[in-house]
């Protein structure tokens, strides 16, 4: 069986989930770097867009909205006393040497860049990323050298664009089997629940499955911009539900009479 006939048993068979368990870790471990592709297409494609209408954006507003500043050591000066928020309608960019707002602040925005003291936070997708200053000069920018900077940064916005994407890949493939691994632990409780005999390799493998239908549903929600309520409970509840629908369909072991 191939592995997208797998990804697509996966979102209703618990009793193909099951006979997973007897294949090749490897191929498991496929399944889940491609599960983790899947999953990261909405912020990939968000993060894209936003990259693209940022440097634009970015270029035009500071020429005319925003105030003389400069990058010394790595850290945003001007005369602002409080944040500077500008709304360009698609896209705003929140201007704030004061160190008043954060990265942590940006959670849940969307379509936002803003330049902070000590880093550059771009909102996207439900994403934020962000790039310290101190990784462009250890000297002195000034505004107009940032402009001129964002004027020729079109030939490598490709190449810096697939770095983000990788780095949000990697870093979601590390969670991905995280998530699985504890999902496996709750497994030997399952089992032990349900009578069967069952290893942990057994349970990983099934876990890196059970997940399917879970990411695909928070995936699709992430395309279509939609908060899920209680997101978090709702993902490790669908996956536990799918791992033990799975577990009972492996055949408990007869006992010895003799």
């Amino acid at each position: 069986m191939n592995i997208f006939t797998q990804f697509a048993k996966s979102i209703y068979s618990p009793k193909d989930i099951a006979l997973f368990r007897f294949q090749g870790i490897g191929k498991t471990i496929l399944y889940v770097f491609l599960l983790t592709l899947i999953s990261v297409i909405p912020a990939s494609y968000y993060t894209t867009l936003a990259i693209n209408e940022a440097v634009n954006t970015a270029r035009e507003t500071l020429e005319a909205k925003l105030p003389y500043f400069s990058i010394e050591k790595g850290v945003l000066k001007s005369e602002i006393k409080e944040p500077l928020t500008i709304d360009n309608g698609s896209f705003t960019i929140i201007f704030d040497s004061t160190g008043a707002v954060e990265q942590e602040d940006m959670a849940g925005m969307e379509s936002t860049l803003a330049m902070l003291k000590n880093e550059a936070v771009l909102a996207a997708g439900g994403e934020t990323n962000s790039f310290r200053y101190s990784l462009i000069n250890d000297g002195t920018i000034s505004k107009q050298d940032i402009i001129s900077m964002l004027s020729s940064a079109s030939s490598s916005l490709p190449i810096f664009i697939g770095l983000i994407i990788l780095a949000i890949y990697v870093f979601s493939s590390g969670m991905k089997f995280i998530e699985i691994s504890i999902l496996s632990v709750f497994g030997l409780l399952l089992k032990n629940l349900a009578g069967k005999n069952l290893q942990y390799k057994h349970l990983w493998r099934m876990a890196a499955y059970s997940i399917t239908l879970p990411t695909l549903f928070f995936t699709i929600m992430s395309l279509l911009k939609t908060t899920v309520p209680y997101s978090f409970m709702i993902n490790w509840f669908v996956g536990s539900m799918m791992l033990l629908l799975a577990i009972k369909e492996v055949a408990t072991p007869k006992k010895n009479l003799d």
